[in-house]
C-alpha cells in the first residue's frame, strides 16, 4: 500500500503538469498532451515511459460527431519489458465511417501456468517473446446506429524462449516456436453511446468474426468470434452504472498461444495476472459504478466474474473466477472527459494488482 500511495502521488504530479495546457486549449478542437508516466502492474512491475494523447475532430464544423482520439505509449519496465503501442479511433464526418486501429511492438518476459481453468499456480514457468501486432477495423454506417465493418489482423510472434521439457512441451502448446497469423473478418455494431471516452448513457453491442487462413499467409487455420455488449445507465446526476458482457471464442483445432483467450489484466479481470488462465474460449461479466468526487477527481467501484474452457460446455461456474476493487479518476481534460485511471483489484485466488491507465476499462 505504501508503494501504491507513492505511485498515485507520482501520477497526479505528472497530471498536474498538464492542467494549464488542457485548460488553455479547452476551446480548441484539438488537444495534445505529452507527459512522462510512472506505473506499476502485476505483469510489468514498475514501468517508466512517455505517453501522448491527442483528441481531435477531423471536421471542425461537424460538432455532432464524437471526438476522435489517438494515443501512443512507450515504456520500459523493471521486469525488462519493452512495450510500444499506437492506437486510436477516428470518427469521420457525421460518423458515416469509424476507424479503429492498433499497432504495437513488445519484447516481453512473461509467465505461463498452462491451459485450462484448473491451471495450478505451482505450474508457473517464465518465458519470453517478441511480438508485432496490427489491427485495423473500418466500419460504415448502415442505418441509424447500426454499422457494418471489415477487419484486418496480423500477429507475428518471434524469439520465443521457454523451459525445454516443461509445461510448454508437456501440453504441446501451439506456436511455442514462434509463428505468424493473418486474418480478415467482418463485424456488425449497434452503438448509441453519447461519448467516446466516458459515456454516461447508451449502449454498445458488437459481434465480429475473423478468419485466419494459410491462403492469407497465416501459419494456422482457425476463426475467432468476439461478442461484446456494454450498457451505461445514469443513476443519479453524474453517477453511472456501467455493465459489460464479453465472449471470446476460437473455432479450430490449432489455436496459437497468444491467440488464446486470456483471463486477467487491466481492463477485464483486475486482480488477476493477464493470462493467469488461458484456453480456447472465455466468457466474462463486468460491473462498474462511477461517481464524481471533487473537481477533477472521481471514484469507481468494480467487480468482474468469468471463466475459460477448451469447449463451450467447460465455460461454466466450476472453478469460477471473480475479482473486485476500487479506484480513483483524475480528469486530464474535463471537456473531453479523458481520465487517468488508478485502480486496485483483488481476486478470490488472493492475488491483487495496481493498475494505472488512460481511459476507462470499458
Amino acid at each position: 500500500m505504501r508503494r501504491a500511495l507513492i505511485l498515485i502521488l507520482l501520477c497526479l504530479w505528472n497530471a498536474n503538469a498538464l492542467l494549464a495546457f488542457a485548460d488553455s486549449n479547452a476551446v480548441k478542437k484539438n488537444n495534445l498532451a505529452v507527459f512522462p508516466i510512472v506505473a506499476r502492474s502485476i505483469e510489468t512491475g514498475w514501468a517508466f515511459g512517455i505517453v501522448n494523447s491527442l483528441t481531435f475532430r477531423p471536421f471542425k464544423h461537424d460538432t455532432n460527431t464524437r471526438t476522435s482520439s489517438l494515443q501512443g505509449i512507450g515504456i520500459y519496465t523493471s521486469n525488462k519489458q519493452l512495450i510500444c503501442v499506437l492506437n486510436g479511433t477516428t470518427y469521420f464526418k457525421k460518423e458515416h465511417y469509424v476507424l479503429n486501429y492498433q499497432i504495437s511492438y513488445s519484447k516481453f518476459p512473461d509467465k505461463f501456468w498452462g491451459l485450462g481453468k484448473y491451471a495450478d499456480k505451482s505450474n508457473m514457468e517464465n518465458y519470453s517473446f517478441r511480438q508485432f501486432y496490427f489491427y485495423g477495423h473500418l466500419q460504415r454506417k448502415i442505418k441509424g446506429h447500426f454499422f457494418g465493418g471489415g477487419i484486418l489482423e496480423h500477429q507475428r510472434v518471434m524469439d520465443v524462449s521457454y523451459t525445454q521439457g516443461g509445461i510448454f512441451d508437456q501440453q504441446k502448446i501451439v506456436g511455442r516456436n514462434g509463428y505468424s497469423v493473418m486474418g480478415i473478418g467482418a463485424s456488425i455494431t449497434y452503438d448509441t453511446r453519447n461519448h467516446a471516452f466516458v459515456p454516461n448513457k447508451g449502449s454498445f453491442t458488437q459481434v465480429s468474426l475473423t478468419h485466419f487462413n494459410p491462403i492469407l499467409g497465416s501459419d494456422f487455420l482457425y476463426s475467432n468470434l468476439i461478442i461484446d455488449a456494454k450498457k451505461y445507465i445514469r443513476v443519479y446526476k453524474n453517477q453511472v452504472l456501467a455493465l459489460r458482457t464479453y465472449g471470446f471464442f476460437n473455432l479450430g483445432s490449432e489455436i496459437p498461444l497468444r491467440s488464446q483467450a486470456s483471463l486477467g489484466g487491466a481492463n477485464e479481470m483486475r486482480g488477476y495476472y493477464d493470462g493467469r488462465y488461458k484456453d480456447n474460449n472465455m466468457i466474462l461479466a463486468m460491473l462498474e459504478y462511477r461517481l464524481p468526487l471533487y473537481k477533477r477527481f472521481g471514484a469507481a467501484f468494480f467487480c468482474s466474474g468469468g471463466n475459460v474452457g477448451n469447449t463451450l460446455s467447460e465455460v461454466n461456474f466450476e472453478a469460477f473466477k471473480f475479482c473486485y476493487g476500487s479506484g480513483i479518476r483524475f480528469a486530464l481534460n474535463r471537456k473531453e472527459k479523458l481520465n487517468i485511471r488508478i485502480d486496485y483489484g483483488f481476486s478470490i485466488s488472493k492475488s491483487s494488482g495496481l493498475y494505472v491507465q488512460i481511459g476507462e476499462a470499458f
